[in-house]
């Protein structure tokens, strides 16, 4: 008798793949490599996973039915190779999916607010019905757990999906983590570059983080390793530049702003903040004493072509809502509260939610 490949298909349909009903070739588990050589008969059939279970008895039932629709003389026996499919690959799931927004705090240089700015303009845009999170991504002077009076909290884990997650500490609205909830308050971090820029990309990768409208990185000061962690890890929606009058501040804060403007990294700049733009007295509410200068975050967004999202007076309630965790934006009517509603609001009009 001759054997033809369309007999051998014919045959195979008679068999059915018991994890889901089909016939063999239906379930294309039937590889394209039938060769006959007078009645010798090998092919090849193809399974999902190594360790399938029905993979024995399907092989037998192959055999058996070469043998009763083909030929009973057919030489089948042991000639049934047994293949595995290569493993779709699975894109690793993009780090904070759930968030619509992840914007970059930023400052050139230490001493300018940037922390304190970062800490009110999650608790205004809290405070407008947003939902924010707030990363303090400044693992050598972490102050954002200071700021929300949240020093002695200590994250749980919450299991989803398999994996165990770091869930934030919610204050004010704000979902908070720091790398100053897992280290001693009083012994400096002593970490090179890697080290620091691993501990930011595991509170960002395992954290609970949920559906987030805003979610806010307090980056430390100037340009480092942890910024182009960020970078590489996140896809920034935007930055915010902060920085005092004084042309100290503004010059390190125009290398911040070509920083993100750069064409390997190309975020762009959300604006920028004027942080200490007067000296406001308690006592003389309607006097502005332009201690750092005046107008020189301005002036500043101006030449570079950024928008101006605000200016924030030296008052000495913030530095004291600072120290009590008690953020002035949760001061409502307060002149300094009014501006950070004020950014936030100039935030929140470039997209609509």
């Amino acid at each position: 008798m001759q054997y033809y490949p369309q007999l051998i298909i014919d045959a195979l349909k008679q068999v059915r793949y018991p994890g889901n009903g089909k016939n063999l070739v239906e379930n294309d588990m039937l590889e394209d490599d039938i060769r006959i050589e007078g009645n010798k008969i090998t092919f090849s059939l193809i399974f999902d996973k190594q360790n399938d279970p029905f993979m024995k008895s399907v092989v037998k039932a192959a055999e058996q039915a070469i043998l009763t629709f083909v030929d009973e003389a057919a030489d089948i026996k042991g000639n049934i190779a047994v293949k595995y499919r290569k493993p779709i690959p699975v894109a690793p799931e993009k780090p904070l999916s759930q968030v619509k927004h992840v914007v970059a705090v930023s400052s050139g240089k230490g001493g300018v607010g940037k922390s304190t700015v970062s800490a009110n303009l999650a608790v205004a845009l809290a405070q407008k019905g947003y939902r924010v999170g707030l990363l303090d991504a400044d693992v050598h002077g972490p102050s954002i757990p200071k700021m929300f009076a949240i020093e002695d909290a200590r994250p749980l884990l919450n299991e989803v999906d398999g994996k165990d997650l770091i869930v934030p500490i919610e204050k004010y609205g704000v979902k908070v983590l720091s790398i100053g909830f897992f280290v001693d308050p009083d012994s400096p971090v002593i970490w090179r570059g890697g080290m620091a820029s691993n501990a930011v990309k595991q509170l960002i990768n395992e954290g609970d983080w949920g559906n987030l409208d805003y979610f806010l990185i307090d980056l430390p000061p100037g340009t480092s390793d942890i910024h182009l962690t960020i970078v590489q890890t996140l896809q920034l929606s935007g930055a915010v530049v902060v920085t005092t009058p004084q042309a100290v501040a503004l010059a390190d804060a125009r290398k911040g702003i070509n920083m993100f403007r750069n064409d390997k990294i190309d975020v762009p700049v959300w604006g920028i903040v004027e942080n200490m733009a007067w000296f406001t007295p308690a006592e003389l509410p309607n006097n502005r004493y332009y201690i750092f200068g005046k107008d020189g975050g301005k002036n500043l967004a101006d030449e570079l072509g950024a928008p101006l999202l605000g200016q924030v007076p030296l008052v000495q309630s913030i530095r004291e809502g600072g120290d009590e965790g008690m953020p002035i934006a949760l001061q409502e009517g307060h002149p300094a509260a009014d501006a950070f509603m004020q950014i936030a609001e100039n935030i929140i009009s470039r997209d609509t939610l």
